[in-house]
Parts: structure tokens; C-alpha cells; sequence
């Protein structure tokens, strides 16, 4: 197929369509045409995705037709079967098929922070790097204790960080190098703290006041990171796929991810607000940090291993993302 010359042909009958789709009231032959149009031009996606798929000719006549088909049928009315259907099918999928990518994030987080917290620890010049004595006394006394002050203001304050985290990790995806950057400077953060503790004798209180809350909290950032870099990779190798419909596919499934993080970073703000830093046994505090830590892997494996099992990717459905529309004949 010569997609330019065909392009050409057949632009007026896809710009009919899409002013057709935008007028606000149609007369009886206009309704007509639209629905004669609308067939013809889906004819022409399939057409152009089976001869020549370029990805900007498929996205333009992807978004005719989703307005057309809305103008058709109607639009969608969210409905409680959406929100079951996004909780219990789409997002556990969607997490699930990122899960070795997590743990890979994870272990390589893990080894970053550990390696500075060992490093500020045991050198002298790197402790020194972290302020004077004073401040690194006053640090270490007041200041880390105090900053987990409970509330819920406190609690908005953590849950709005970490968002702004995970949404550079997920939005900058594409890029490949601004996730794994984000990502190393905090473990770096971490590190860097913990280490500070452990030189004064306080590593204790570090793992006390971080394990609560920190547990679901990082898993939350390390997701975020593992979801952008898959994004990226997918972009490198699409694997049989067009590259365009690839990432369509996958981004798609990522902002499901990023949909879902809003929620488990807000319990993990609930934590950190009202038990991290409240009068709680500290068995207490780490037990439901690991109490919601399990209940995500839970959810991850047993919803998202079952999800994926019944063929959902976290994507939407083939009508919604348009890649099923009605064709002629």
C-alpha cells in the first residue's frame, strides 16, 4: 500500500466523519451519513494497520473513530462493575506483570542505600559530608525523631512527597535514565541517613521509625521505578508488536499502575501519619508494617497471578483502546 497516495484519498471522508462527530445536532440523512461514514473509515484503520502501520496514521484515525463511536453510542457511564473490575482484574494485572522488575528495582535500591549507609558509617570523611558535629548531633538526637509527627497533616504532607515521586518515576518512564536517576539519588538519601544513625549508636531508632511505614512505602516507589523502566524497555524492544502499539499497550497498563499507587501510597501515609510516629509498642508499629506490606504482595500474586491467567494485561479493554471497531460488510 502506497499509504501517502491513500492517505490522500481518503482524508475527506475521514474529516467528514470527525465534523460529523463534533456537531452538536444532526438531521436524519446527517445521522445517516455519520454511521456510513464511521463504518468506511474503520474499514480503513483495519486497511492501514494490516498494510502499512504507521503509528501517527493509526492514532489520527483512532481518535476519529473513538469520537464518532461516542457520538453513536453514547459515552460510558462509570459503574460500580468499572471499579470492581479496575480493583480486582486490571490493577492486580497490571502489578503482577511488573513484579520481577520490582524485585530487581528493589534489590538494586536495597544495594545502593546499603553500600552509602556502610560507607557514611565506617569513613570519616564521607560522616563528614554530612554536617558538623553539631548539626549531626542535633540530627540525630531531635530532628529524625520529631520529623514523624503525627496527624493527618503530617500524613497529607508524606502522602503528597511520595506521589510527586512515583509520578516523576512513572511520567519520565520514556526517558529510562530520570527513573533509574530518582531512584538512585533516594536510595542514596536513605543511605546516607541510616549510616548517620548507625555513627552515633541510633541505627536502632533509624529501623524503628522507617520499618512501619517504609516498608509499603518504598515497595510503592520501587513499583513506581519498575513500571517506567518497562515502559522504556519496551520502547528498546518492542518484541512482535509495532513499536507504536507497544507502547499504546503498555502505557495504558502503566497509567493503571499510577492510578493504583494513589492508593497504596495513601495507606502507607495513613501509616507513617498515626503509627509510625504515635506512643505504640515498636513491636506494634514494625508488626503493621509488615502486616500491609504482605497484604500487597497478597494482592499482587494471588489477584494478579489469576488476573493474568484469565488474559488481562492491565490495558483497557480492545472497543475502549480501539483496536476492535465495527467494520463494513
Amino acid at each position: 500500500m502506497d499509504l501517502d497516495a491513500y492517505t490522500r484519498a481518503r482524508t475527506p471522508t475521514w474529516q467528514r466523519l470527525d465534523e460529523l462527530a463534533r456537531r452538536r445536532g444532526l438531521t436524519g440523512a446527517e445521522a445517516d451519513e455519520l454511521v456510513a461514514l464511521y463504518q468506511a473509515t474503520a474499514t480503513d484503520l483495519s486497511a492501514v494497520r494490516s498494510a502499512a502501520p504507521d503509528p501517527e496514521t493509526v492514532t489520527r484515525l483512532s481518535q476519529v473513530l473513538v469520537r464518532a463511536r461516542s457520538r453513536l453510542a453514547g459515552t460510558h457511564a462509570p459503574s460500580l462493575s468499572d471499579v470492581t473490575s479496575f480493583v480486582v482484574l486490571r490493577l492486580p494485572a497490571a502489578l503482577y506483570r511488573i513484579r520481577w522488575w520490582t524485585v530487581a528495582v528493589t534489590a538494586a535500591f536495597l544495594a545502593v542505600a546499603v553500600a552509602t549507609g556502610v560507607l557514611v558509617a565506617t569513613s570519616p570523611d564521607a560522616l563528614a559530608l554530612m554536617g558538623t558535629p553539631s548539626e549531626q548531633q542535633e540530627y540525630v538526637d531531635t530532628a529524625f525523631e520529631e520529623y514523624y509527627t503525627p496527624g493527618v497533616g503530617f500524613a497529607a504532607m508524606v502522602w503528597t512527597n511520595n506521589a510527586f515521586i512515583a509520578a516523576v518515576c512513572i511520567g519520565t518512564g520514556i526517558t529510562g535514565f530520570l527513573p533509574a536517576y530518582m531512584l538512585a539519588t533516594n536510595a542514596v538519601n536513605v543511605g546516607a541517613a541510616g549510616g548517620l544513625m548507625a555513627a552515633h549508636g541510633r541505627l536502632d531508632v533509624f529501623l524503628q521509625l522507617i520499618a512501619p511505614h517504609g516498608l509499603l512505602e518504598l515497595t510503592a516507589i520501587f513499583v513506581a521505578g519498575a513500571a517506567g523502566l518497562r515502559l522504556f524497555w519496551t520502547w528498546v524492544d518492542p518484541g512482535p508488536r509495532t513499536r507504536g502499539r507497544a507502547l499504546a499497550q503498555e502505557g495504558r497498563a502503566l497509567f493503571t499502575v499510577a492510578i493504583g499507587l494513589v492508593g497504596v501510597l495513601a495507606v502507607s501515609g495513613l501509616v507513617e501519619g498515626f503509627v509510625t510516629g504515635s506512643a505504640l509498642p515498636w513491636p506494634v508499629k514494625v508488626a503493621v508494617g509488615v502486616v500491609v506490606l504482605t497484604a500487597f504482595w497478597a494482592y499482587v500474586l494471588v489477584l494478579g497471578r489469576r488476573a493474568v491467567g484469565a488474559g488481562h494485561t492491565g490495558d483497557l479493554d480492545a472497543d475502549r483502546a480501539g483496536y476492535s471497531v465495527a467494520t463494513a460488510g
